[in-house]
Parts: structure tokens; C-alpha cells; sequence
């Protein structure tokens, strides 16, 4: 890759600037136990291309810090990743302990994202959080009028379930999709870090 393609796509990756407006963490919570043992990541989104890239650039900041990070495209069958009963059979055959969930929501730049969402009832168990997420994707389009997006993003020990973390980030007119999801798979994985739930990538 030449040195222009990386200044352009660095560039590109700057427009979207991710910024934290809510981040939650369970009563309790400390560094997760997940070393060795796997955590699935997932775009919760139509376009599979982009669903694709996002997954693995996720899951590789996850097993850059311990726990073996797995795709779930590569695990869920595409017909089957919107049903909660089967998306939980394949991740437990698989031997997923962990996950984390990306949501994709289309929002005005007028409108407030209240972080009270983490009390509502779905977002307390990982399947009927699973099955109701699915079923409210919002397309990103390529409209070129300035919009702001916000990504809910939820750590789940499946386990137990649970939530362990919750965060919203928002960004204005991300330019380049593509670029702009891989980049704030990285800062969500950072700001675990600061936040004490997972290890400090090794330098």
C-alpha cells in the first residue's frame, strides 16, 4: 500500500471522529476472566460486506488482548444469525463464553441519546437483546446530506447472560463506512481498556 493510500485512508478514518456520549458497566464488574477462552463479535447490520470486515477487525482487537476473538459470520449461517434460539445453539457448539454486539442506529442530529436505555427489560438478557435488535436494523444508505449516526455497543458474558458493559458512540458524517466501522471497533476495545474490563493491548 503506498504512502498516499495510507494518508488518504487516515484522513478518511478522521472525518468520523467517535466520540463516548454514555457508557454503563455492571455493579461489580471487574477485568474479565475471558484469557484463552473465546468471544464472539458481531455487526448487528444488513450489508454483509461491511458486517464481514467489522467482525474480523473486531475480533482482532480482541485476541490482541487475551481471549480468542471469533467472527460470527464465521460461526452463525446467514440464514440463521436473526434467530435468537439458533444464533445461542451455534455459539454454544462453538464454545463462545463471550460477546460483544455492535448496533448500527440512524439518528437526527437534533435527537438525544439518553443513556437510561440500559435499564430497559431486552437489554438484560443476551438472546431477547439478540432477537430484538435483529429486528430493527437501520440501513446506513449513501446519502450525501450530513447525518449523525450513534453505535450501541454490548458486552455480554453468555455465561450468565448478562450484560458486563454498554457504550454509544456517536459520529457525523462518516465518509467512508468501511473505514469508519473498523476504526471504532479499535476505540471500543481501547476504551474497555481505560475502563478496566479488559488487558492492555502488548506493546
Amino acid at each position: 500500500m503506498s504512502l498516499r493510500t495510507l494518508a488518504l485512508l487516515g484522513a478518511l478514518i478522521a472525518l468520523a471522529s467517535n466520540e463516548f456520549i454514555s457508557t454503563w458497566k455492571a455493579p461489580g464488574s471487574a477485568a474479565m476472566n475471558f484469557a484463552g477462552r473465546k468471544v464472539a463479535a458481531v455487526l448487528v447490520v444488513d450489508d454483509d460486506n461491511l458486517r464481514v470486515s467489522a467482525e474480523e477487525a473486531l475480533a482482532r482487537e480482541i485476541t490482541a488482548r487475551g481471549p480468542i476473538g471469533v467472527p460470527a459470520y464465521r460461526i452463525i449461517p446467514r440464514e440463521e444469525v436473526r434467530k435468537p434460539d439458533a444464533a445461542k445453539a451455534w455459539f454454544q457448539r462453538a464454545g463462545v463464553e463471550g460477546l460483544v454486539v455492535m448496533r448500527l442506529v440512524k439518528t437526527d442530529t437534533n435527537k438525544v441519546y439518553s443513556s437510561y436505555v440500559w435499564s430497559s427489560g431486552y437489554y438484560n438478557y443476551a438472546w431477547d437483546y439478540w432477537g430484538t435488535s435483529w429486528a430493527s436494523v437501520y440501513p446506513l444508505g449513501k446519502a450525501r446530506e450530513e447525518r449523525t449516526f450513534t453505535v450501541e455497543t454490548l458486552l455480554y458474558d453468555l455465561v450468565k447472560g448478562t450484560p458486563i458493559w454498554a457504550g454509544v458512540t456517536r459520529t457525523t458524517d462518516p465518509k467512508d463506512v468501511q473505514s469508519y466501522i473498523k476504526g471504532l471497533a479499535v476505540d471500543v476495545v481501547k476504551q474497555l481498556e481505560k475502563e478496566g474490563l479488559v488487558q492492555k493491548r502488548p506493546r
